[in-house]
């Protein structure tokens, strides 16, 4: 739509026009099987080695770690459910209370499955209890799962030591890397990292691709089985055109990571410092020392995170919020419930993710918007009376049934 702020980047971003352009070859005329024998089958292999390059040098690894899946999430449960196989007699899982679901519901199996997991806290910034982690490392452990950065505040996790520490004890490490790769630098070749997420969409190349890197070594068993594609290691033909969209996408993010990391970040803590002074009773959640340079999450006191997006995207201000309302219950978001956040101001969070393609206009015109926004819910909001240790199910003003 014409004239739309997009700040909802780690949801999603735009394709990048240098992707699509590399990617139309190979839904055209260059449409051949890569296991295939003859010269366009060889042009399309060729252009699967290429990508494997591309992404393997944005992350500091070796192509041949490299395994192209189809999203984040398959890549999580390849490694995850994997390593869990390869090493049957190990039956301890370590990870957050803060991951994203698609590490959350993983956990979860594995309880049901009868492992024990070891569900690490956060403070009230999303900081990682690094004490508690040292503790949880046992000989049983067969593997840590920790984000490299969380999806929601931003808030970057002391991957180098924690990897460090796992490796010491001869503990497998993998970390989600979806919302980090490509914004801040990763160079797996000086992390003891085993396994390494990744998703395209999050980096401007299209939905439906991915990549897991396994470092050499490192015990694997294949999710995808039934054909011989990528070293046998995920069964099914290979998505040729995504692929090479996504190795294009990583070529991009390594040419424009100090740009994430002076002007988006620049952009981001004028957005901050604008809603910061202009709106009373709002506070920054994450560390904001120690976070992805393109997130902020900010929560507004006595209004409703659903009622702030919806007036947004009247303003054609695209943005997530921190709360989610599912079949009429509202309740702020883990992430957030782990951080200890006040329920009267958790109620009220928004999430703004910026991209490369974000321009300061854009920024002040969000700045005004939002301004206008939450004066204008502060008016009629249910839950001005509320006292600071409310807790969901406080509200007894609204329509809705909050749990």
């Amino acid at each position: 739509m014409s004239g739309t702020i997009y700040l909802d980047n780690n949801a999603t971003t735009a394709v990048a026009p240098e992707v699509l352009d590399a990617m139309m070859p190979y839904l055209q005329g260059e449409y051949g099987n890569p296991s295939s024998m003859y010269s366009m089958a060889g042009r399309a292999g060729k252009a699967i080695a290429t990508a494997r390059e591309q992404v393997a040098s944005l992350l500091g690894a070796q192509p041949e770690e490299i395994i192209f899946t189809a999203c984040g999430t398959e890549s999580d449960a390849t490694a995850i459910l994997g390593a869990f196989e390869a090493q049957p007699e190990k039956r301890h899982f370590i990870t957050s209370r803060v991951e994203h679901s698609a590490v959350i519901a993983l956990g979860q199996l594995l309880q049901q499955r009868g492992c024990r997991v070891t569900w690490l806290d956060v403070d009230d910034k999303g900081r990682l209890d690094m004490d508690q982690y040292r503790d949880a490392l046992t000989d049983d452990t067969a593997l840590v799962s920790l984000m490299y950065a969380n999806n929601e505040t931003g808030t970057v996790f002391p991957v180098p030591q924690a990897a460090a520490l796992a490796n010491g004890r001869g503990i497998r490490f993998h970390t989600d890397a979806v919302q980090a790769v490509g914004k801040i630098p990763i160079n797996l070749s000086a992390l003891p990292v085993d396994y390494l997420a990744l998703s395209g969409h999050k980096l401007h190349a299209p939905k439906g691709i991915g990549a897991l890197y396994v470092r050499r070594g490192s015990p694997f068993r294949p999710f995808m089985i039934g054909g011989h594609q990528e070293r046998g290691r995920r069964a099914g033909t290979e998505n040729v055109p995504y692929i090479v969209g996504l190795g294009k996408a990583c070529e991009l993010a390594a040419a424009h990571i100090k740009d994430e990391n002076t002007r988006v970040k620049a952009l981001r803590d004028k957005l901050e410092e604008g809603l910061l002074r202009n709106i009373p009773d709002a506070i920054i959640n994450g560390d904001r020392e120690n976070r992805l340079p393109n997130t902020m999450n900010i929560s507004f006191k006595y209004v409703e995170g659903e009622a702030i997006l919806l007036l947004l995207d009247q303003e054609g201000i695209c943005a997530s919020s921190g709360s989610a309302c599912t079949s009429g219950s509202l309740e702020p978001s883990h992430v957030l419930r782990s951080m200890g956040v006040p329920f009267t101001y958790a109620h009220g969070s928004v999430r703004l993710s910026l991209s490369r393609f974000t321009t300061e206009v854009e920024i002040s015109k969000t700045v005004d918007a939002l301004t206008r926004i939450i004066a204008r819910l502060r008016e009629i909001s249910p839950f001005r009376n509320l006292p600071d240790d409310a807790a969901p199910g406080d509200c007894k003003h609204c329509s809705c049934s909050c749990s």
